[in-house]
């Protein structure tokens, strides 16, 4: 059970990461305001290609260097195993953070119901609907000239 023995409520929250924004930095610093120390995970090319079916634009290890550099970060791990129940034995935090356009996703249902026996939950932090990496990818792929 997460918590037993300590005073601190710990989040996790984890992502890609990818061409960092404000809609990062909310959800980051929002998680941060709901728990006493926050680990975030930062997803490995692989592991991000294996469920996105693409490659980050900015390589993992300079992802995690930019994650590890924000101030509502207490500790950056590297993901490897995007299985939210995994990340929670491992870690064993408190509460998991969440953009809320996850929120009806049968399974972030089955991940909060696996938590709450556990003595933990999700929070779901509004998503900032006018940005995405998807929408700034998508903004370079029509510009009309090459970063390579």
């Amino acid at each position: 059970m997460a918590n037993d023995n300590r005073e601190k409520i710990i989040g996790y929250t984890a992502g890609v990461y990818d061409m960092f924004h404000i809609g990062h930095l909310n959800i980051i610093k929002k998680a941060k305001e709901a728990c006493d120390y926050l680990i975030v995970g930062v997803n490995s090319d692989e592991a991000t290609y294996n469920y996105k079916k693409k490659y980050p634009i900015i390589p993992h290890k300079e992802r995690m260097e930019i994650v590890e550099a924000i101030k509502y970060v207490d500790e950056v791990v590297s993901v490897e195993n995007t299985d939210k129940i995994y990340a929670f034995e491992k870690y064993d935090y408190d509460i998991i953070f969440v953009g809320n356009d996850h929120e009806n996703e049968p399974v972030w249902q089955e991940i909060d119901n696996h938590l709450r026996k556990h003595g933990a939950k999700v929070f779901y932090i509004p998503y900032t609907e006018h940005i995405s990496s998807s929408k700034l990818s998508e903004v370079i792929s029509r510009l009309p000239f090459s970063f390579e």
